[in-house]
């Protein structure tokens, strides 16, 4: 429940513009109910109208991408890249291909990427955009005329010192090099506009590795911090098995856990001896196939059809990567009856209100998205460092700074937490120490 006034009117002009777009409306509620406290011991943010500005995107763009599929037929989609907040930095955040994808959707996570790059101590504003076309089935030549007509539009509204998008859902490296190679093709110039890049042209090592990887770092350092505990010896449930669920599945193994699921659109494989990694990333990364195939060619796997089933599967540790809205309050209820005692989440709000309720109320650890999955946008930052630098660190290098960074955030949230009333509160903690490095940075540079 808001109670706070100022954060109550704000909220209620947020839902008089925009009460269509639900993703955003729930992003904002769930902020701004953290943020009653933050915005209670700091008045000079009402006089400044901060949390008007905070929830308003700087620009909105939204253009018509027209291409020409494989039989010559002409194909219209919609692109979107929503600047939501420049106060620290130029606007960054990811690029997402999905049937799902609208305003709403672009809109969530942009102000979700507001908080998430604040988090990271880079100086890194928040932006998001994407489009409603799917790749999936599409050939590389239809993904790639499809992707030069997307750039020739967004390449107006972007740059290395402006917006520095980077890829999500169905936006990885075959996607970011045909958006690279338009836009140095209509803007002749050879710059750090977009990261996720290949190696071979300015990308960072660790990158494709760091969402899933910075999830684990972030977990274990919260399990160490508040609970004397770690990876080793727990049944670990992950969702998805695109980048971000192959490398948390890889970075748990190391740290000693078992990880016995993992899922796609259409179901989950289950496979109580552990997930065999090298079969999922031939499956996914090899023939982009369908996660059902895992259980064809591991023995003694199961395969089920119905995604969110996954989080039937009993567990110690929950780590949703998959999208969206994916555990809502049955789901969370299952997986404490169950016995799941962690839920870090490596999608982009994975959890509807009512499932964060459960874990609240539960005692579950809960690593809220905005902070166990900034290790993405964390080593895009160090990738635009090093475009800028014209140098290559090694990945133990990246590996070892995204390591401290996830480390950081949890202290940091941690500090805030307790700062505001809230001790060992990591959702609140995580909100308060986004919000007001970016908060006072509004304040300082005056009103626009």
């Amino acid at each position: 429940m808001l109670t706070e006034e100022y954060v109550k009117r704000v909220y209620a002009q947020v839902e008089r513009r925009d009460g269509d777009q639900l993703e955003f409306l729930q992003a904002v509620r769930e902020v701004f109910e953290s943020l009653e406290p933050v915005v209670a011991k700091h008045p000079e943010y009402e006089r400044n109208g901060v949390l008007e500005r905070f929830v308003e995107p700087e620009r909105v763009v939204k253009f018509r991408v027209a291409w020409t599929d494989d039989e010559g037929r002409v194909q219209v989609n919609r692109g979107y890249r929503v600047q939501f907040n420049s106060a620290i930095g130029p606007y960054k955040g990811g690029l997402r291909f999905h049937p799902t994808v609208n305003e709403s959707v672009i809109k969530f996570l942009g102000f979700e990427q507001i908080l998430k790059n604040s988090l990271t101590g880079l100086p890194m504003g928040g932006g998001k955009g994407g489009s409603d076309f799917d790749p999936k089935g599409r050939s590389d030549g239809e993904v790639m005329r499809f992707c030069q007509a997307f750039m020739t539009e967004l390449q107006r509204h972007i740059g290395q010192f402006t917006d520095v998008p980077a890829g999500d859902i169905n936006v990885g490296a075959r996607e970011i090099g045909y958006l690279f190679g338009q836009y140095k093709r209509i803007r002749d110039e050879y710059s750090g506009v977009l990261t996720g890049k290949g190696l071979e042209f300015g990308g960072s090592l660790a990158r494709t590795e760091a969402t899933g990887y910075g999830l684990c770092y972030y977990t274990q350092e919260a399990l160490r911090v508040l609970r004397n505990d770690s990876f080793q010896g727990k049944t670990v449930v992950v969702s998805g098995s695109g980048n971000v669920a192959i490398f948390a599945i890889e970075k748990a193994q190391r740290l000693g856990a078992k990880v016995v699921t993992c899922s796609d659109s259409n179901g989950y494989v289950y496979d109580p001896k552990g997930i065999d990694l090298d079969v999922v990333k031939d499956i996914k990364l090899g023939h982009r196939g369908r996660i059902k195939e895992y259980a064809e060619r591991v023995p003694g796997s199961e395969y089920h059809e119905g995604c969110r089933d996954v989080w039937t599967v009993p567990c110690d540790i929950a780590l949703p990567c998959a999208t969206q809205n994916e555990i809502d309050g049955e789901s969370a209820r299952t997986l404490v009856d169950n016995g799941c005692t962690v839920v870090c989440e490596g999608a982009n709000m994975p959890s509807t209100p009512e499932a964060i309720a459960v874990y609240q109320g539960a005692k579950l650890l809960y690593g809220p998205a905005k902070a166990a999955n900034a290790g993405g946008v964390a080593v895009s930052g160090l990738e635009m460092s090093q475009n800028s630098y014209r140098l290559s660190w090694t990945f133990d290098e990246v590996d070892a700074k995204l390591k401290q960074i996830m480390e950081d955030i949890v202290a940091n949230s941690l500090d805030a937490a307790k700062e505001y009333g809230r001790e060992g509160d990591l959702m609140l903690g995580a909100n308060a120490a986004g919000f007001v490095k970016v908060a006072n940075a509004m304040v300082a540079q005056g009103i626009f």
